[in-house]
């Protein structure tokens, strides 16, 4: 069987499952298979497969259709300028997340260096793209799964940051190391009840650990602002992602525990998905 057939009696398969974007996932898959650029599979339709190659293509559009993410099945996902490697032990990096990197490098864009802390690395994506982008920060990365921090460390060495970037596996609760110009932060944000109404995509693939905000969706942020107001220096920066209806109440609880709300940034969706604060003062 030749590219071509394969390519279009997978499309039809992934369809019927209502896989809104088969023949793209399909081209994406076959490129894994084959190890080429999706370009250069497009331009070798007529190219003959062989059995074990078809197997192997056919086996990766049966997880697709069974809803598995793409990025899962090919082990890695752009994010920023980047690539990273990523299991389905950590979150698939998002493009609104990018935001945070946009936020961060134009506060530092005439700062050449700063230590800072990153609460909850999963694969790396920001952490690891602000460290590319700035030559002369330090990292830190706390994260509570030991797969995230393994897989942290690979995209590290990948982007040959790894002697500016130092890990801990430890719960943000028990983290009280150093003192930090800025901490960044994605936690989990989503209310435990609206689990259920995710894509079939996230709600059976992704880590629920990076997910589930709690009954109300502020418990990990709200462990997230009380660690960062006793590791943060004064005048030190607070960048968190929230969920589009949280502003307000993470507002409230940044003010209670010292900081100052310097602006919430919007993502490409015009939904609130990021909040700058500076601490101001120390709460007793």
């Amino acid at each position: 069987m030749n590219i071509d057939t394969a390519l279009k009696n997978a499309s039809l398969d992934l369809k019927k499952k209502n896989i809104k974007s088969a023949l793209l996932d399909s081209e994406i898959l076959m490129s894994k298979v084959l190890n080429l650029d999706r370009s250069e599979i497009i331009l070798n339709l007529n190219r003959q497969l062989n059995n074990q190659d078809y197997k192997l293509f056919r086996d990766l559009i049966i997880s697709r259709s069974k809803n598995k993410p793409i990025a899962y099945l090919i082990g890695k996902k752009s994010f920023w300028k980047y690539e990273f490697e990523i299991s389905d032990k950590v979150l698939i990096p998002r493009p609104d997340t990018e935001l945070i990197v946009e936020q961060v490098l134009n506060i530092y864009k005439n700062k050449h260096n700063i230590n800072f802390l990153e609460i909850g690395v999963g694969s790396g994506c920001i952490i690891l793209s602000i460290l590319k982008e700035k030559k002369f920060f330090l990292g830190k990365g706390v994260d509570l799964s030991k797969d995230s921090i393994k897989i942290c460390k690979k995209n590290a060495n990948k982007l040959n940051v790894s002697n500016r970037l130092k890990l801990f596996k430890s719960d943000i609760d028990n983290f009280n190391l150093g003192k930090y110009d800025l901490i960044v932060s994605n936690p989990p944000y989503i209310k435990k009840f609206d689990l259920k109404n995710l894509d079939k995509d996230v709600l059976n693939f992704e880590p629920k650990l990076a997910l589930d905000g709690g009954l109300d969706g502020l418990s990990e942020i709200r462990k997230v602002i009380k660690t960062s107001s006793e590791l943060i220096k004064l005048n030190g920066k607070l960048i968190l992602e929230i969920a589009h209806d949280q502003k307000k109440m993470v507002k409230k609880m940044l003010n209670d525990y010292g900081f100052y709300i310097n602006k919430v940034a919007k993502d490409l969706a015009n939904n609130n998905r990021c909040i700058i604060s500076t601490k101001i003062k120390f709460i007793k």
